[in-house]
């Protein structure tokens, strides 16, 4: 393959060439679950989503993750709604529900830690972005959502590095130190991949399941009503959008220097 995996509400497939290819990238945010009054939506890409609450204005509707973070849409991309009824959400994730976590345990003194640049972090992601076939942008905005781009970050649940591997989570990929950034992004970057293809590349189920665990998307059938979860299912794909766009907006004004260039 070769061009990278990006996110595009029109496309269904991570594993195809439509990776370069941008169009509206915010749609996937809506995919975050409420725990009441909530509605399934198809949309017309083939994501199946649960949303609190929507709210038309003219063309165009606003799809609330919870009363106050939205995301816009057109309406001709919902291509139906049904209600639905969820379990009273938890107040928080359980523990063992943690990011990441196979097992927790407590974390050690980490050394100092280095925060890297946006340049030394699209560095450090080309090399597992291209083994997992991953867009570099998605990486780094799951980088900047789980630690900053410290490179020695611990959560409060034991969660390690750049991209918050939990101990047992780091073993199963063969990471040794969780702080060595380059092992850390190879395996959050496997861990990410391992997840989409479990997810048939529904972007926001597996970023659910990196955050919340596997099991609790799996339990509850979509993602989990955890605030937390939700909060950072629409954070990371923010992220990504605003990322693809600004990537676009530099191609484009590059075209535009050289063909000015090639006027004069």
């Amino acid at each position: 393959m070769t061009c990278s995996r990006s996110l595009s509400v029109f496309q269904t497939a991570f594993r195809s060439c439509f990776r370069t290819t941008f169009t509206s990238l915010l749609l996937a945010t809506a995919a975050l679950p409420a725990a009441h009054a909530a509605e399934r939506i198809t949309l017309t890409n083939g994501f199946d989503l649960v949303c609190d609450h929507r709210v038309a204005d003219g063309s165009r509707v606003r799809l609330y993750t919870d009363a106050s973070s939205y995301v816009e849409v057109n309406a001709t991309e919902i291509a139906s709604a049904v209600p639905v009824e969820l379990p009273p959400a938890a107040p928080s994730a359980p523990a063992t529900a943690s990011a990441h976590a196979v097992t927790a345990t407590p974390a050690p003194a980490a050394p100092a830690s280095a925060r890297l640049s946006d340049a030394e972090i699209h560095q450090l992601l080309a090399a597992p972005g291209q083994v997992h076939d991953l867009d570099v942008d998605l990486l780094a905005a799951v980088i900047k959502q789980e630690s900053g781009g410290q490179t020695h970050a611990v959560s409060r649940t034991g969660a390690r590095g750049l991209m918050q591997l939990m101990p047992g989570t780091a073993s199963q990929l063969g990471v040794s130190d969780a702080f060595v950034p380059e092992q850390n992004v190879g395996g959050g970057t496997a861990y990410l991949d391992s997840l989409l293809h479990r997810y048939h590349d529904n972007l926001p189920l597996a970023l659910a399941a990196y955050n919340a665990g596997p099991g609790a998307v799996d339990r509850w059938h979509g993602i989990p009503p955890y605030p937390e979860t939700r909060a950072y299912v629409a954070r990371v794909i923010h992220e990504f959008n605003r990322r693809v766009a600004q990537r676009h907006s530099m191609a484009a004004h590059s075209v535009t220097q050289v063909a000015s260039a090639a006027i004069k």
